[in-house]
């Protein structure tokens, strides 16, 4: 327990030297750019063997600077100590506003609506997404994101799923090009 707290406290601390020793980016998404993101997250249960690890990929173009339209595909992957590893993966278009605070800093809440499947099964999914894009450069983010994925068979099953669904927060690098500066 202690050495996973001080590998996590020593990747907060050079995150923070990062954005603090990075020079203020003077540029941020105008109309007409195009989005790139990779991001990932982990999770190991403590004194166990399972685990999850989920990947995102995806693409954004923004209508104006605030609203953006896209697609994420996503995999989520589980392995189980003693029993059979499990995988999904999503396939989601998405609407996000993006609020320029400033020219470094743009948070943004939307929402993602699509299919999830795996060898087994494919249902649809729904969810709100938040978070923020820290920009290192002119064209280049950090991006920290948080969805809640809904799964439900029908749109008259969200309701019932509503407390069953998935909790997804990744980090990710992203690039922006394009646009009309």
């Amino acid at each position: 327990m202690r050495i996973t707290n001080r590998y996590f406290f020593s990747a907060v601390l050079a995150l923070l030297a990062l954005l603090w020793m990075t020079p203020p980016a003077k540029s941020a998404p105008v109309g007409g750019d195009n989005e790139a993101e990779v991001a990932a997250g982990f999770f190991h249960a403590q004194n166990t063997d399972d685990g999850t690890f989920n990947v995102d990929l995806q693409w954004g173009r923004y209508l104006t600077p605030g609203w953006e339209l896209g697609i994420r595909q996503a995999l989520n992957y589980s392995w189980i100590d003693g029993g059979r590893d499990a995988w999904v993966a999503t396939t989601t278009p998405f609407v996000l506003y993006n609020f320029h605070v400033n020219d470094r800093f743009i948070p943004f809440l939307g929402i993602a609506g699509g299919a999830a499947w795996n060898d087994n099964d494919i249902t649809g999914t729904l969810g709100p997404t938040g978070g923020v894009k820290i920009f290192l450069s002119d064209q280049t983010y950090l991006g920290i994101r948080y969805r809640y994925e809904w799964y439900m068979s029908s749109f008259n099953r969200i309701d019932n799923n509503a407390d069953h669904g998935n909790h997804v927060a990744t980090i990710g690098i992203g690039f922006v090009w394009g646009g009309n500066r």
